[in-house]
């Protein structure tokens, strides 16, 4: 008992160094970067914004969010609190800004985190369409996968081609280097992460597990995630010749073995430092690596620190 109590201490100091190591480099640092300052008069539109006919896929910053559809998840007040990662809808995220979504869904098409379960993902498809109707120019990037420990939908490949066929992207190359205009009318990247169905092959309207990357670290302190987090993105190719995407999440994980396992007051722990991880980025040299940014609990703010280096990326500043 007491080396478990001692364990939880040393936790807790290691947690509390690592928050204040975040906060002395944002003082050091602060947060400005080209096109910092920036914020779109219309989030909901925000793509538009920028002339479809001039911006390019590889140059946006696309603001995604992380276990996207837990809003609803669980029993609230009792086992929500444990998985829930998000705190609007589909709609109003997209709403909000996001363009790119983490849908985990288990055998029966219901979305869920682990054990828990929530709404059939017939409800985020209507959302999605619901927005795509209201919009002319937003290009969204859908990341749909078999959650872990769970098995495939049946033939559930057919089903999003049924549901989204008439806005799927098909999967080529060429995507990353074209504007949105050229993508038109089409506007959804979908990407399907079976467990252990058939993969998308190339050239079909869905896209498989190896066009959106990343490196996912499994940890709830602060500093070495975002650390963890600046490595890996600097070990990428730049956007301009990479031909897939790549996802950082500014987020941290509750873990069994601390006494704080709610997801919300954990993943504070780094939210807040979105614009100081961009500002790094420019520090270490490798800004123009950066493409998917993801969190948890997204807001405007989240948003507009990745439309406004995408901004800059458009006004040749970035």
């Amino acid at each position: 008992m007491g080396s478990q109590v001692s364990k939880q201490i040393e936790r807790r100091k290691e947690i509390s160094i690592q928050k204040k190591v975040l906060v002395d480099l944002e003082e050091s640092f602060g947060e400005t970067y080209p096109g910092s300052d920036y914020r779109p008069s219309d989030r909901k539109n925000w793509m538009a914004e920028f002339n479809p006919e001039k911006l390019h896929i590889n140059q946006i910053v696309w603001p995604g969010t992380h276990d996207s559809a837990t809003n609803r998840i669980g029993i609230p007040l009792i086992t929500r609190p444990f998985a829930q990662c998000q705190s609007l809808s589909i709609y109003r995220q997209l709403c909000v800004g996001t363009r790119v979504f983490d849908i985990r869904v288990q055998e029966d098409r219901r979305v869920c985190h682990g054990i828990l379960t929530t709404y059939s993902v017939d409800v985020v498809i209507g959302d999605l369409k619901r927005f795509l109707s209201e919009t002319e120019s937003e290009i969204v990037i859908f990341e749909i996968r078999t959650e872990f420990g769970h098995e495939d939908p049946p033939e559930f490949d057919k089903f999003l081609e049924e549901q989204l066929g008439e806005y799927l992207i098909h999967h080529d190359n060429s995507v990353f280097g074209k504007t949105i205009t050229e993508l038109l009318p089409k506007r959804v990247i979908c990407v399907w992460k079976p467990r252990k169905s058939p993969a998308p092959k190339h050239g079909s309207p869905l896209w498989s597990a190896g066009y959106l990357k990343d490196n996912w670290i499994d940890t709830d302190l602060p500093s070495t995630k975002f650390e963890s987090n600046m490595k890996h993105l600097s070990e990428q190719p730049s956007v301009l010749s990479r031909k897939y995407f790549y996802r950082v999440e500014n987020t941290v994980t509750p873990q069994a073995d601390n006494p704080i396992v709610c997801v919300k007051p954990v993943t504070n722990r780094i939210h807040g430092y979105a614009r100081l991880f961009i500002t790094q980025c420019f520090s270490k040299g490798c800004a123009d690596k950066l493409q998917i940014f993801s969190t948890d609990f997204i807001d405007e703010d989240f948003v507009d620190a990745c439309v406004g280096l995408t901004q800059a990326r458009v006004e040749g500043k970035a």
